[in-house]
């Protein structure tokens, strides 16, 4: 009798086990789940528009003589927070992504290895997509070519937004 009682206590204890390891399993696809919904929303999210931005937040570019040259396109990081200010001085042609190779080098995962290309023509600036997964959006509208960039306008790469300033 009391090895029917020992077994029965086993028995249950096994299955008071096993539930909390289907509950575990569970919980674990839920929290998974949610990642992969999170950064599919993250992705195609396009970047939020802004107010005046914060020139507090962003040294002056050095320039020669007091005088801004005004052919000089910057862009200057918006999102993500940890990056926001940082600013990049722009030649006449120059390729946005992760790789070494580009000029303006992002840390993103959402971003391709080389994504986007800035170049000028006629004295003004344009952005065309390099055939990247996530696409490069322009002011919350993703381009599908050559689109001209103006003073202000937000560059979306990935999860990396930049404003254009002259």
């Amino acid at each position: 009798m009391t090895h029917a009682v020992l077994l029965g206590a086993t028995n249950l204890d096994n299955q008071n086990l096993l539930r909390a390891l289907e509950i575990f399993v569970v919980a674990l696809m839920w929290l998974f789940f949610l990642w992969v919904i999170r950064a599919v929303v993250v992705e195609v999210r396009p970047p939020r528009q802004r107010g005046a931005p914060v020139e507090a937040l962003v040294a002056p570019a050095p320039s020669g003589g007091g005088r801004r040259d005004r052919s000089k396109y910057r862009l200057r990081v918006v999102e993500p927070e940890a990056a926001r200010g940082a600013t990049y001085d722009l030649p006449d042609e120059v390729t946005v992504g992760r790789a070494a190779g580009c000029g303006v080098r992002v840390d993103d995962a959402y971003t391709s290895n080389i994504h986007a290309r800035l170049y000028r023509r006629g004295g003004q600036l344009w952005v065309e997509d390099l055939g990247s997964t996530n696409g490069t959006w322009v002011n919350a509208e993703r381009i599908d070519g050559p689109l001209h960039l103006g003073k202000g306008d937000l560059l979306q790469v990935g999860g990396t937004v930049f404003e254009v300033q002259r």
